[in-house]
């Protein structure tokens, strides 16, 4: 069977505020050293499994012309611009059903664009064995990372050991993010999984799922199925978009659904979901600090400092986040890290819309 896939890349990456704008989001920001920005790395990392032209990028429309520009080589059709933001369910179904219009039915894998993955070749092998169990029947297939600490800020999966298809768990039940303790308990049980928001199924399964489970979702996205290549297609996309209920698909399909199966990822995995990351994704020198730009660090350790052409000199600092651009500035303890959207609804508040 064919495989697909769809990468889904509409989202603001608001906690890399400064460098992450409305304008230019952080899926299609170069946080690496290797020249390639986010959506560029998870488009070539899928290549070998999937070809450029079944591969389809969901976005804003906003961002239409950054993904033209930035990944030339997808069709113009497999550019999927949303209307708005309706959370996952939605834009993984208009996905679906733009491939069920094309082939028929075929295997599907979701991928959100910004995670890091070290080590490619397993991670291909893993979408590959996925695939399989997809393929065979009607279960809906996800890929969870194997704990390496007690992460408050993940939710996590927790499979049956002795529920096993091929190299795939069978998924007892989804978990929201737990608190430090409860944590460390999931891990000792050696039985959950980190939630990656990857998934494996058929068109047709996702499709029947959603039917089951957001029903009203299901029937707006079937008129839009009809529209598709047709005069009305944008005036029905729009129409539709805006009367679906926001909602994700762990919550709107996952969690009720009753066959799913989990294989477990071991292959370098980093969502890249703050300006922590890159103290993971960089080098840092012997102090901790992890710099770019014109810098100078007097008494400065485990400290990371994005800069540009402006000097940026720090002294007798510890553990802050420094980003710094031509119209605004971010300095942020490293501990406050996850609280950067907070800076973003401020500015809303105060309307200085610029800043956004």
């Amino acid at each position: 069977m064919k495989k697909t896939a769809l990468i889904m890349a509409g989202g603001r990456g608001e906690r890399f505020w400064p460098k992450s704008r409305q304008s230019l989001p952080k899926q299609f920001l170069n946080l690496t050293d290797d020249g390639k920005t986010m959506i560029q790395l998870t488009v070539e990392r899928i290549l070998p499994l999937v070809a450029m032209e079944d591969i389809y990028i969901s976005t804003n429309r906003d961002y239409k012309a950054l993904v033209q520009a930035q990944l030339p080589g997808i069709p113009e059709e497999n550019i999927l611009c949303e209307p708005m933001g309706k959370n996952t369910a939605p834009c993984i179904g208009l996905g679906a059903v733009h491939m069920k219009k094309k082939y028929g039915d075929a295997v599907m894998i979701v991928l959100p664009s910004d995670h890091l993955i070290k080590y490619t070749s397993i991670f291909l092998n893993t979408l590959s064995d996925a695939a399989d169990v997809a393929e065979q029947g009607g279960d809906l297939v996800t890929v969870g990372i194997t704990p390496t600490y007690p992460e408050t800020g993940y939710g996590y999966i927790k499979f049956q050991p002795d529920s096993v298809r091929g190299r795939a768990f069978a998924v007892e039940r989804f978990v929201e993010k737990p608190d430090l303790e409860t944590a460390k308990d999931y891990l000792a049980t050696e039985q959950y999984l980190w939630n990656s928001g990857m998934f494996i199924w058929k068109v047709s399964t996702i499709l029947d799922n959603l039917n089951a489970f957001l029903p009203e979702t299901c029937a707006g996205l079937r008129r839009i199925e009809e529209a598709i290549a047709t005069p009305e297609e944008q005036a029905v996309l729009e129409c539709e978009f805006a009367a679906f209920k926001s909602e994700s698909i762990d919550y709107g399909v996952m969690e009720k659904a009753g066959s799913i199966y989990i294989l477990s990822g071991s292959f370098g995995w980093d969502d890249v979901g703050s300006w922590l990351a890159v103290g993971r994704i960089k080098k840092s020198n012997e102090f901790g600090n992890v710099v770019s730009g014109n810098v100078v660090t007097v008494d400065t350790k485990n400290t990371i400092i994005q800069g540009d052409k402006k000097l940026i000199a720090t002294v007798g600092v510890h553990n802050l986040i420094v980003v710094d651009t031509p119209d605004a500035m971010l300095i942020c303890d490293a501990g406050s890290a996850g609280d950067i959207k907070k800076v973003i609804e401020n500015l809303k508040i105060c309307n200085r819309t610029q800043y956004l």
